[in-house]
Parts: C-alpha cells; sequence; structure tokens
C-alpha cells in the first residue's frame, strides 16, 4: 500500500508554486486588458471627434447653400408688425474644434 499524503499537505506545496506562476500571468492579463481599453476609448473619442466634424462641415454647407439660392427666410413686413416670430431658424456653427484638444 502505498503511503497517502493529506491533501492539505500537497496544498502547502502546490499554493506557492501556483502563486510564482499565476502572479506575472494575471499581471500580464491585466495589463494587456488596461491597454486594450485606453485603445478602445482612444479610438471612440476620435470616431466621435470626426462624426462632429462632419456635422459642421454640412452645416456650413448648408447654410452656404441657402445664402448662394436666395432663399433667406426672413420674416416679411407684416410678419414682424403683428409680433410674429421667425419659425424657421438657421443651424449655429459653433466654433470648437481646437477647444477640445487643449
Amino acid at each position: 500500500m502505498p503511503p497517502v499524503v493529506p491533501p492539505f499537505l500537497i496544498g502547502l506545496i502546490v499554493a506557492p508554486l501556483a502563486k510564482r506562476v499565476l502572479k506575472p500571468l494575471m499581471r500580464g492579463v491585466v495589463t494587456t486588458s488596461v491597454g486594450l481599453v485606453m485603445e478602445v476609448k482612444k479610438a471612440a473619442q476620435e470616431a466621435g471627434e470626426n462624426i462632429h466634424d462632419l456635422a459642421v462641415e454640412v452645416a456650413a454647407e448648408m447654410v452656404a447653400a441657402q445664402i448662394a439660392s436666395g432663399d433667406d427666410q426672413r420674416p416679411t413686413a407684416d410678419a414682424a408688425s403683428n409680433g410674429e416670430k421667425d419659425e424657421a431658424r438657421t443651424p449655429k456653427i459653433r466654433a470648437t474644434v481646437g477647444a477640445a484638444k487643449a
């Protein structure tokens, strides 16, 4: 009959070995995960900036097209005398392209 080794003795021997092997492995997994998350956040921020820039360009082109076509949509003298407000409003363009990068 082979000698019986209690399980807690096996645990006492295996635990330090597992710690030496698993600690660097887990550190690598966590480091890689954090790096990956940072890259994804950076890519998402750049994509958001690109979409914002595109929206600003489209709005500017629409305003330029309205000005070029003479479709000014200003209230007439009758509407102004009646106290009516201008319902059609042109989009406002904000100059915030360089402010976010500062």
